[in-house]
């Protein structure tokens, strides 16, 4: 089964849940008036299907391949990359001073999720190019922005963030890379960096890597961190491709799943240091880093939506073609009928789709609010919409993931005993999945992060205010009064209910046990992502009722509300009164 972009699902996510419409009724979206926004919708779809999904299957079969020092990508990818990126693509939201387009992230977000449908291990590379030339034309100097940005939004050169070494994953107080002064202004640095995505391969001619190290002098911890941009070839003033730089990758590691994405250890400075340029302050690396890391992850919530509806679609299309036992009404003697047709197999199908969607519209509800974090007018503005954005972008990356592995999984009980065979390609899905809740921040991180630095933000008026807005929804479904919605009202107002108890418990908890609330953490996550989608799906059906497909918008709120966030009173329960069973299982563990 061949995927093909839902097209007509993600502009009405992006109209009436991203708030597109609105964006474009106060100026703030330009670009995309006139039917640009649909057009560039269609012909990225048109790509994803022809050119990118073909090397979904290749791709985990072939692998990437290290061999003397060099990696080689799956056939194919080299010519599918070049025509991607010269159709400009990679330049969708790139600074426009520097070859981009710079079109809405709302509309850049409905495109990564194509690629990543398509084929997930291929478009990892350019999603790390994105956040680096975000990191750079922020914090980067002129000559760094006149050096490289240019032909990083071409996707002529590609990017890459190096974080992890083998001491130092989430808690970078560990991170031991060097950096050494130079009397030139440059910077000589070594270490070793693992996991880094796209490290070394045969896309592009250059890869420019983005390094964490240590200054001689630098404060202990996290304080004491510098970002450096250090190219696999050095750059000569006429911007011609120079000496190759002291960085190899030294090894690919064998993982579960996305097998085509090279995977690489990274050795800098064997032969003394390998050349870098400082980006931003001294010492104040972390704050750069974080600048790609908030836009990767958007972008890997983007994945678990990705790949949730890629699984989708192949699980909807199995169960129409096979065909076991007969359907309850059916007379005696009737043949058999498609699974389909069985009311559990129907129900796994809806709740695969029902959290697809529900993935999908907190991913780009947070791609709006960036958008208008930067676009909106005033100051007051921009602040309330970063700061949504900020509490909406862990939700996201946690439960869109999450999402993409359970979606999966549950393709693959749809599928049967064939699901757990290769050659359906079902079990990829999941083996491709798994990644994306670890990396970027695991997503026990995220819950962290909502609740110890994103709920206090604006003294806890900023979450007060999303609630605010989830309770006009239920507010809304209640006076529309459609037989459609059946109980979505009152399953939706509880789900509301429940995350604004266990909010106010949360914010009063961090000041007095912050133990109590990180026990809470994950569970508050859920269900804050329950309320959020839920609402998201009913206001897209609210807005859709007078259009062609409005029955299944209606049918998937419907399901979503009776079906999935019913479980939100449940996990209220687990963030307000389960802190003492996580105590007490120290005992468990003890030594």
């Amino acid at each position: 089964m061949q995927y093909q972009a839902p097209v007509s699902d993600m502009l009405a996510t992006m109209r009436h849940v991203g708030g597109l419409d609105a964006l474009q009724a106060e100026g703030l979206a330009p670009e995309l008036e006139g039917g640009v926004g649909e057009a560039v919708l269609e012909e990225a779809a048109k790509f994803a299907a022809d050119v990118i999904a073909p090397l979904n299957r290749v791709g985990d079969a072939y692998g990437a391949k290290l061999a003397d020092g060099e990696v080689t990508t799956p056939p194919g990818w080299k010519e599918a990359y070049r025509a991607w990126a010269d159709a400009g693509w990679n330049a969708l939201p790139g600074p426009e001073a520097y070859g981009g387009q710079g079109l809405p992230t709302l509309l850049q977000s409905a495109c990564i999720e194509m690629w990543n449908s398509a084929a997930f291990a291929f478009a990892l590379g350019p999603l790390l190019t994105v956040g680096a030339i975000e990191a750079i034309h922020t914090h980067g100097s002129e000559h760094l922005k006149e050096t490289y940005l240019a032909k990083l939004v071409s996707g002529e050169w590609m990017g890459t963030m190096n974080l992890t070494e083998p001491q130092a994953g989430s808690d970078l107080n560990a991170l031991r890379s060097k950096a050494e002064r130079q009397p030139d202004g440059t910077y000589r640095i070594t270490g070793q960096k693992i996991f880094i995505t796209y490290g070394e391969h045969d896309l592009t001619e250059n890869i420019i890597h983005l390094v964490l190290a240590r200054l001689p002098d630098a404060p202990a911890g996290t304080r004491g961190i510098s970002l450096f941009l250090v190219p696999k070839y050095l750059v000569n003033e006429d911007g011609s491709l120079g000496a190759h730089n002291d960085l190899r990758c030294s090894g690919l590691e064998h993982k579960l799943g996305i097998h085509a994405s090279p995977t690489c250890s990274m050795a800098f400075g064997d032969k003394g240091g390998a050349i870098g340029w400082l980006i931003g302050e001294e010492n104040r690396g972390l704050a750069c880093m974080f600048t790609m890391m908030n836009n990767a992850r958007l972008n890997v919530a983007l994945q678990g939506v990705a790949i949730a509806e890629r699984a989708y679609q192949q699980a909807l299309s199995f169960a129409r073609e096979r065909k076991q036992g007969t359907a309850l009404d059916a007379p005696k003697g009737a043949p058999m009928s498609p699974i389909l047709v069985h009311p559990d197999v129907r129900r796994m199908l809806m709740d695969m789709r029902a959290k697809t969607q529900a993935a999908r519209a907190i991913s780009y509800r947070v791609a709006a609010e960036l958008d208008r974090a930067h676009r909106e007018p005033d100051e007051r503005g921009r602040k309330v919409a970063a700061e949504r954005a900020a509490i909406l972008t862990p939700v996201a990356k946690a439960y869109a993931t999450d999402t993409g592995i359970e979606v999966a999984s549950t393709g693959i009980q749809v599928h049967g005993g064939m699901g757990f065979v290769e050659e359906t390609g079902a079990a990829q899905h999941l083996r491709d999945a798994r990644i994306a809740a670890i990396y970027e921040g695991t997503n026990g991180i995220q819950a962290i992060d909502l609740v110890t630095r994103k709920l206090p933000l604006s003294g806890g008026a900023a979450v007060k205010a999303l609630i605010g807005e989830m309770r006009d929804v239920v507010a809304e479904v209640e006076r529309a009064n459609t037989p459609g919605f059946g109980h979505s009202a009152a399953r939706l107002g509880a789900a509301v209910d429940a995350l604004e108890r266990a909010t106010q418990w949360m914010l009063a908890t961090l000041g007095t046990s912050q133990a109590d609330a990180l026990a809470g953490a994950t569970p508050y996550l859920k269900l804050f992502a329950l309320a959020q989608g839920g609402t998201g799906l009913a206001r897209k059906a609210l807005a859709t009722r007078s259009e062609a497909d409005s029955a299944a918008d209606l049918a998937t709120a419907r399901f979503f509300a009776e079906c999935v966030a019913t479980e939100a009173p449940a996990l209220e329960l687990a963030v307000t009164e389960g802190a003492g069973a996580v105590a007490d299982a120290a005992a468990v563990f003890a030594a």
